[in-house]
């Protein structure tokens, strides 16, 4: 057998690093280039073009466009806020809007996407959305990394070299790949293009996916009775946020997602409601806490059973779509205009049950007002309360 001598070997080592190098280089290049998950575009052409229903990544382009925009009001929160607030609104005139929500996102996710969007621009006022069985601090949107978290003034610099060490991944090269050869899917904008609120045919399509709003409510009932919160630890994360917040002078409007009053009803089936009613108390004395120490601070309940929430679902009225929710955990924009109109101030159609202020003053007759309208949901909705007792049924022991 043939020996090869050390200079050889040498040389052999440098071929294969330089030729290793280039072809890194080559497809980081072409990834950045073609950026197929948009990660870092605002302002460009790309942000425009049609996509995949399915986005992915959305941190990244989300906490890449905050920094380049600089929006004076920025909402926050997980998908419900994603897709049911409108940025395309007369409330805010003359002021830049971002919808920072994340699809899958926890609250942990949401806290970071805040004290990012603080940390690279000057804000108004942030308006959050919450949800009772999803306030934990439990792993959420896995492509968040917390790498890209503003922590100082070089973000974009150290944004840079993080999108480029993204290009080198193999599923950016194989998105890559598709794009070019025009075999991706392309059914929808990024969310980019509406300022962060997902198109809406993006969510059509993927509803349609699942075999439409039917077939899409218990599996989102048994998404929402599974969630692990509200916790403790949550909530201490939670309170010191806002408090952040309110120490930048930032107006803070915090509101509970309006889901569809099945998801109520499955908690309260599950054993689940008084957790909930001591969460609501804990919002109330958090936003008074706050007004104490000069913050206007706000704190607003849309969820439980109000004349929005228990709209009949598909199989009791037989309908294919429904008005206000796209299934049993999203509401559509029409209920995101009313939330923010109830917050901010605007329309006068919006029903007086739908959107109560949160107080310490208010909270235990509001809650008396849930109670009563569950047992009234009971008896006028009896296939959708059946459903609700099925789905809780199979998670107890």
């Amino acid at each position: 057998m043939a020996i090869h001598p050390p200079a050889a070997w040498r040389g052999y080592v440098t071929v294969f690093g330089a030729v290793s190098t280039l072809v890194a280089g080559a497809v980081a290049v072409l990834n950045y280039q073609v950026d197929p998950y948009v990660t870092h575009q605002w302002g460009t052409p790309k942000v425009g073009q049609l996509r995949p229903s399915r986005e992915k990544l959305g941190a990244w382009g989300k906490t890449y466009a905050l920094a380049k925009f600089r929006p004076a009001i920025v909402y926050a929160g997980n998908s419900r806020t994603e897709l049911g607030l409108p940025t395309r609104t007369a409330l805010f005139p003359g002021k830049k809007v971002f919808n920072g929500g994340l699809s899958g996102a926890s609250l942990g996710d949401a806290i970071a996407m805040v004290h990012h969007a603080n940390a690279v621009s000057l804000l108004d006022t942030v308006i959050w959305g919450v949800d009772v069985a999803s306030f934990s601090l439990e792993a959420g949107n896995t492509d968040f990394d917390r790498a890209l978290v503003a922590s100082d003034r070089f973000y974009l610099a150290r944004r840079a070299l993080l999108d480029i060490k993204r290009a080198l991944t193999t599923d950016m090269t194989m998105a890559s790949i598709r794009q070019l050869r025009g075999s991706s899917a392309r059914t929808c904008r990024s969310s980019l293009a509406f300022r962060g609120q997902r198109d809406d045919v993006c969510v059509r399509d993927l509803i349609d996916e699942m075999g439409g709003t039917a077939k899409g409510i218990v599996p989102r009932l048994r998404e929402y009775v599974r969630g692990g919160g509200p916790t403790a630890e949550a909530m201490a994360a939670f309170d010191a946020s806002v408090g952040e917040l309110c120490r930048s002078g930032t107006k803070v409007r915090l509101y509970i997602n309006p889901t569809h009053a099945t998801t109520a009803d499955v908690l309260y089936h599950a054993g689940k409601w008084q957790a909930m009613e001591t969460w609501q108390g804990q919002l109330a004395a958090l936003g008074r806490r706050q007004r104490a120490a000069g913050c206007d601070a706000r704190v607003f309940d849309f969820s439980g059973f109000n004349s929005i929430t228990t709209e009949p679902i598909p199989q009791a009225s037989g309908k294919r779509d429904m008005v206000y929710f796209w299934e049993a955990s999203h509401h559509r924009v029409n209920v995101g205009a009313m939330i923010l109109s109830r917050m901010v101030g605007g329309r006068d159609d919006v029903p007086a049950d739908f959107g109560i202020e949160l107080t310490p003053e208010t909270v235990a007759a509001h809650q008396a007002g849930q109670r009563a309208g569950r047992d009234r949901y009971h008896l006028e909705h009896p296939l959708e309360s059946a459903m609700a007792r099925q789905v809780a049924a199979e998670g107890l022991p």
